[in-house]
């Protein structure tokens, strides 16, 4: 479990405490989903759970001091041992929480489990979705590709985008 060291964090909002999705947050999710992409086929509670209980997926959650779900993320370790790659299946933070850093937080999360296992990152993300791009951007993505119309049924399109594995840089 990760939390700020302050009572408050860098902007001065309340420190975020970082721990396992568990199931009984699916509900939550989905209220979520909801509010954040309500014209591109939001995931249920099921489909939440299903992530959780698929043993190659790591999900986190970002929860304020009282508890309550503000985020959550979700990564998908892909491929072999010989050949590993990572895709980040989700990232969702409560409209209310925003631009405290917790989207930061929860990608640090996955990256962290990613590098672990090695190899690239692979994530979609809306092209309208400038912070979004802005913070993978930020972590080292790149946009390796345009998925015309990828999220349904809004028909908005999806760059691909790419982090190479770490290990790789240090070698070049």
């Amino acid at each position: 479990m990760n939390t700020t060291p302050d009572d408050t964090n860098a902007t001065g909002e309340p420190p975020v405490v970082v721990d396992a999705l568990r199931p009984e947050d699916a509900p939550r999710c989905a209220e979520l989903e909801q509010i954040l992409f309500p014209g591109d086929d939001p995931w249920s509670a099921d489909a939440f759970r299903a992530e959780l209980a698929s043993p190659h997926n790591h999900y986190f959650a970002a929860r304020d001091l009282q508890g309550r779900l503000i985020g959550y993320a979700g990564l998908a370790r892909l491929g072999t041992a010989i050949g590993p790659e990572s895709e980040v299946h989700t990232i969702g933070v409560d409209p209310a929480a925003r631009r405290r850093g917790i989207g930061g937080v929860l990608l640090g999360e996955l990256l962290a489990v990613a590098d672990r296992w090695g190899g690239p990152v692979f994530l979609e993300v809306r092209t309208d979705n400038e912070a979004a791009i802005a913070l993978y951007r930020r972590e080292g993505f790149e946009v390796v590709g345009t998925r015309k119309r990828y999220y349904q049924p809004s028909g908005a399109d999806a760059y691909t985008m790419r982090r190479p594995d770490p290990r790789e840089e240090s070698q070049a």
